[in-house]
């Protein structure tokens, strides 16, 4: 499906920290509630940065509290609109539509939530900067007390995999890290002295040094913190030679804390095949990529995925962690662009059943969530890459509103004030207020780029506004995001239906 890129908040506060640091010309407007600042060519750059998944200069630990206004001025900083965005999407679709030399302005007071949940309200530029240096000083979606975790009491290895389940290699050591950097690793009969380190980042990865001799010595690596809490870390290395994938976990006690029931989630696992019934990969949905395959686990904690001309072989293990079970993945894979790489992670079950099983991961890097699904029947909707029944049918679900219409930077939205859709199952829709109905028609097809829609109200003012075929940019049950980009000027339109 072809998606807009995701803005996150790291990127919104980048553009205003660095356009108010670098447009020397860009002055206040007078209403105290804003601040204008410069749309300038930092701001490529800047989203090029944000979507990069090895960036280490994201920050990912404030979210905005959405909907937000903005107001968009010219090069001689003059207004010419206002635009109100509900998400990070069409934020991101607002930022992509401004010329080098516009400016704009956010209206204040907003709200935004801080890592630990906390809702502050903000009331200027400057105190977002402020957020900001607080946020990145403590590491952005990193524990900001990460070291106080790691360095009190001790830990037991719970799970190591390093092609294999290695996890009995360490059975029986006692692991202690100290404040100076040491550690040690006691077991009744031995003691193997180490280091540990973290990097000089946002999001710091954990450095091991215990030494040459076996089995320590594959400890030896610079491991990225997937999950850190005062029970459980979680780690995973990344090979920089045949991108095979290592996971380790510490734990509090030996054998893990967690909870869940292993043994039925195994019986289920290894009962018949399984399709992968979604792979949303930080908001990128790669479904299709497996739809040929079928998904057998075999007792012996080995996997096969089987299509017509391609067998790819892995392994699997579940384990028992502090937030319940998990299900680690490693397939053998070929390539930079292998798409079975994306399956090899430790994923967290959030639910399963006989005919279902969902797993989600969030990244130990950049924060994204990635979300795996395995059903017992294929995944059917891959022309294009996209479900149209789905879609279909949430639109002729209730009435709709067209709760935001940005053609070509211009805000239109009022003009379709006080109009409710109906989106019929004929393939009509119809458009009513209290005085006006317009008729037209619809659809749902699919296309090389994912979902679209279609959509005609002949030349019936202002819904002829509408007439295009229509890309989907993301939808639920309660809003459909859309965008269409002109075959003649280049320019950017954005519809979004909200339900009634």
């Amino acid at each position: 499906m072809n998606k807009l890129i995701k803005l996150t908040f790291s990127a919104f506060l980048l553009i205003f920290l660095v356009s108010s640091c670098t447009t020397e010309d860009s002055q206040p407007f007078d209403d105290s509630n804003t601040d204008i600042v410069a749309v300038d060519s930092e701001l490529g750059n800047l989203l090029l940065r944000t979507t990069d998944g090895n960036n280490n200069s994201s920050i990912d630990c404030i979210d905005l509290v959405y909907p937000l206004t903005f107001f968009i001025y010219n090069s001689n900083q003059q207004q010419t609109g206002t635009q109100t965005v509900g998400n990070d999407g069409e934020l991101l679709a607002l930022l992509l539509s401004l010329d080098p030399g516009t400016y704009i302005a956010l209206q204040f007071p907003i709200s935004v939530v801080l890592q630990d949940g906390t809702t502050v309200q903000v009331n200027s530029n400057a105190e977002l900067v402020t957020l900001i240096s607080d946020c990145s000083s403590n590491g952005g979606g990193f524990p900001s007390d990460f070291e106080t975790i790691l360095t009190t009491g001790s830990w037991f290895v719970t799970y190591y995999f390093d092609d294999t389940d290695e996890t009995s290699d360490f059975a029986g050591y006692e692991f202690t890290f100290a404040t100076d950097n040491t550690a040690q690793a006691v077991s009744t009969s031995n003691t193997v002295d180490g280091t540990w380190s973290l990097t000089n980042s946002n999001t710091p990865d954990l450095n091991f040094f215990f030494g040459t001799n076996a089995p320590f010595d594959e400890l030896d690596e610079d491991w990225d913190i997937i999950e850190a809490t005062q029970d459980i870390i979680k780690l995973k290395h990344i090979s920089g030679g045949d991108g095979s994938v290592d996971f380790l976990t510490y734990e509090r006690t030996p054998n893990g804390g967690g909870g869940g029931n292993t043994s039925e989630f195994t019986d289920n696992l290894t009962n018949n095949v399984w399709y992968v019934n979604l792979l949303e990969d930080n908001g990128n949905n790669k479904t299709c990529d497996y739809v040929a395959y079928e998904f057998k686990f075999n007792a012996n904690e080995t996997v096969t995925a089987i299509s017509t001309n391609n067998t790819v072989n892995g392994i699997w293990t579940v384990t028992n962690s502090s937030s319940g079970i998990d299900l680690i993945l490693n397939f053998e894979i070929s390539g930079s662009n292998d798409p079975f790489e994306d399956l090899n992670d430790d994923w967290d079950v959030t639910s399963f059943d006989a005919q279902i099983i969902k797993l989600i991961d969030v990244s130990g890097g950049n924060g994204g969530t990635d979300y795996l699904n395995f059903g017992r029947n294929p995944y059917g909707d891959c022309n294009g890459g996209g479900n149209t029944t789905e879609l279909t049918n949430i639109l002729m679900d209730g009435q709709w509103y067209v709760q935001s219409y940005i053609d070509d930077g211009n805000d239109e939205t009022n003009d379709y004030n006080g109009y409710a859709l109906t989106f019929k199952p004929d393939g009509n829709v119809s458009a009513e207020n209290s005085n006006n109905t317009i008729n037209g028609t619809w659809s749902v097809v699919n296309s090389s780029n994912g979902l679209d829609v279609i959509l005609d109200f002949g030349t019936a003012m202002p819904f002829d506004e509408f007439n295009d075929d229509w890309d989907v940019v993301t939808y639920t049950n309660t809003r459909v995001e859309l965008f269409d980009v002109s075959g003649g000027n280049g320019g950017t339109d954005y519809l979004t239906f909200q339900k009634l």
